[in-house]
């Protein structure tokens, strides 16, 4: 699966120590992930507004990104680590 460029998506944003870094709504604190995390397992476009305290142009614009993604052409990655090499451990703020 290719990794998504949300730096691409104007209505994201990702501050170092902000949410650790992770792509959250602009001027918000809401993650991304929590749009399709919430759609995969039921629940509607309008709910997630509502959990989240987002607009309808805010959920609209990181699934099109995300669709729109699927049209690109693949991003091809290294081959999967073996099991002889240690894992990358980060360290979460």
């Amino acid at each position: 699966m290719a990794i998504l460029d949300w730096s691409q998506c104007g209505a994201v944003e990702s501050i170092h120590g902000k949410r650790s870094g992770a792509w959250v709504f602009r001027d918000s604190r809401t993650l991304v992930s929590v749009v399709f995390d919430n759609l995969e397992v039921g629940a509607t476009v309008s709910e997630i507004m509502e959990w989240f305290y987002l607009s309808q142009e805010q959920v609209a614009s990181v699934i099109e990104f995300a669709a729109q993604s699927l049209d690109a052409p693949p991003i091809f990655q290294s081959p999967a680590k073996t099991a002889r090499q240690k894992p990358c451990v980060t360290s979460r703020t």
